[in-house]
Parts: C-alpha cells; structure tokens; sequence
C-alpha cells in the first residue's frame, strides 16, 4: 500500500509530468497539455484522472498505442459544427483546439458542437467544460470509454462509465461545474485502488460472475455497477450515441483498453457543446435567472450545489500543494 506522500506545488507537479511524458517520446507541446489535465484532476480530488494515469500513458506511447506524432486535423462541416481527428493520440489537445474553435463558433452563432474521434482517455471532463464557462458559455461534454457496463438486466458489459459533465458561468462566484460517471464510480478510482494495494467499496464493481466484489483486480475483470439501474445505462447508450456513433468512433464494446499498452488504440469519441446563454423577451438575464435559481436550492436546509467538494479540494491544493503517492512520484521521476 502507498504509504507514504510527496508534497509539492502545482507547477512543480506539472513540470514533473511534462518531463517524463517528453522523456517516453512525447511532443512538448502535447507532454504540456497533458500535464496540465493530469494536475488539475488531482488537484481536484480527482485522483483516478492524476498521477495514477502517467505509468500507463507512458507504457502506450512507448508501444505506439497513443500516437506520440499524432497530427490533429479540424474539419468544420457545418458553420457551427468543429469534428476533430486525434490521430490516436492524446485527447487533450484536441481538446483544447476543440474548445478554442467551439468557442468563437458559439459566440458567433450561439451555439456550437465539438466532435472528437480516433481519441484516448480524456481524464475529468470537469476540466473540459469549465474551460468554456470560463469564456462565457454554457458547456456540457459526453465521453465514451472502453465497456465496463452491462446493459440493464444483461450480464456482458457493452457501455462504457461513459461520463457526462455540465458547467455555466457565474459572474460573481465560481462558475457551476458538475461531472459524473455513470458509474457508481469511475473506474480509474478502482484501477487507482488497484495499483495501491487497496480494496473497493462493495457495490462498486462485480466480478466476471456477476457477483459483487471488493477485489479491484476483479472489478476490473468484471463490470461496474450503474448509477441509477435501468435509467443509468439508458443515459449510458445516450452518451454512446452521441459520443461514438455521432462522432464516428469506436463504440465502447471495440474500443481498447486504457490501462495497459497491448492491443489497438482505444479510438473512443467525446462530444461538446457551447451554448451562449440567452435572454427572454422582457430582457431579464439569464445569469439573474440562474442566480435566482441557485439561490433557491442552497435556501433549502441541507442543500448543497454541486461540485462543492471539487472547489475546496483545488482551493487546498492552490494554497497547501499537492500530497501525491510516493511511488506515482518515483515513477514520473524514472521516466524523466
């Protein structure tokens, strides 16, 4: 088990990674921008999308399943429509041209849609989409990932966790950014409990029989339990329709695997949209409309508005440094 912890800032964390990602072949630029994802997430308390990820994202480029020259080609089918070809490389630079590009379109024409394929772990969407409450949109993101979700009442997962995340924009007060699995969990919690020795909640994952385990490496052989049951993997084929069949990309049940360096590209989608927020006819605006309305749930006793915990685990982080697992920390070492 991970007993120990390193402390360190947050650009020091940043420089760490980027260094060991261009240390295994990776561009600067791209090692920058994964850098960058990687510790946000952590800071965050989103530690199944940090650190825990470099070992396997640097066995992949090393293997050629990420594309350590991948090349990121936009194409703009419609005025407001940005498709994006990851070349099987990382997502996050074509994640980040996606919401530069979304972003002017939906301040052009109102709203605008991002479409990602041929792509790879895309880490916490909650990044993604307060990028664009950050400019002033409206953002929400779906993502598909390799199966690990069985159909309601089947026992073979087909469905990825397949995520979904929501941001908008607050003038005098963080913007308001939710991210959820539709999952219990996500399953890089499991892989992160997995790779530190622990165990998992029961009612997490089930084993490849079906039965509920509190093995990670189980789990991970297994299936993740819905959120929600029935309604959980109904939004799980909704993400997957959007996600993989919109955007041209491998359904989740093709798709490779983010956790080891055998096999093919994992060729998953993600799929945004950037919405400008709009006004009534009376000219009431939408941010005193939203106001009104947040102010109305954190009015009622024991309410709390989502994302919460997100904000004061990145205030800590911002203000105290990271604490990151000794071994994470050596294995990013190694590598640079």
């Amino acid at each position: 088990m991970m007993a120990t912890v390193e402390k360190m800032t947050l650009s020091e964390a940043e420089q760490l990674i980027c260094d060991a990602l261009i240390g295994v072949g990776a561009r600067a630029a791209v090692a920058l921008s994964v850098s960058r994802a990687l510790v946000a997430a952590e800071s965050e308390g989103q530690v199944g999308h940090g650190f825990s990820r470099l070992e396997d994202y640097a066995a992949q480029l090393k293997s050629g399943k990420i594309n350590p020259k991948a090349e990121i080609r936009v194409q703009s089918p419609f005025p407001a429509s940005i498709s994006i070809d990851a070349d099987c490389g990382f997502a996050y630079p074509a994640l980040d041209e996606a919401i530069e590009r979304g972003a002017e379109a939906a301040h052009l024409y109102g709203i605008a849609s991002m479409s990602i394929f041929n792509s790879h772990h895309c880490g916490a969407l909650s990044i993604q989409v307060e990028k664009l409450a950050q400019k002033g949109l409206i953002g929400m993101m779906v993502a598909n990932t390799p199966k690990a979700i069985a159909p309601w009442g089947a026992a073979e997962a087909q469905f990825g966790t397949n995520p979904i995340a929501f941001a908008v924009p607050r003038a005098d007060a963080p913007d308001l950014v939710m991210d959820l699995s539709l999952s219990k969990v996500a399953r890089g919690k499991v892989m992160n409990a997995s790779k530190s020795g622990q165990t998992i909640p029961e009612g997490w994952a089930l084993d490849s029989a079906g039965n509920p385990t509190t093995d990670p490496a189980a789990a991970l052989q297994g299936t993740m339990v819905p959120i929600g049951e029935a309604k959980g993997t109904a939004l799980a084929l909704m993400v997957e329709t959007l996600a993989a069949v919109h955007t041209g990309s491998s359904l989740s049940s093709a798709a490779g695997s983010f956790f080891n360096a055998s096999g093919p590209p994992p060729r998953v989608g993600q799929f945004l949209l950037a919405i400008k927020p709009g006004q009534k006819a009376d000219g009431e605006r939408f941010a005193n409309r939203f106001e009104q309305l947040l102010g109305e749930i954190n009015a009622a006793q024991g309410a709390r508005l989502p994302g919460q915990r997100r904000l004061k685990a990145r205030e800590a982080a911002q203000s105290e440094g990271l604490a990151v697992p000794s071994a994470y920390v050596d294995i990013a070492r190694r590598l640079a």
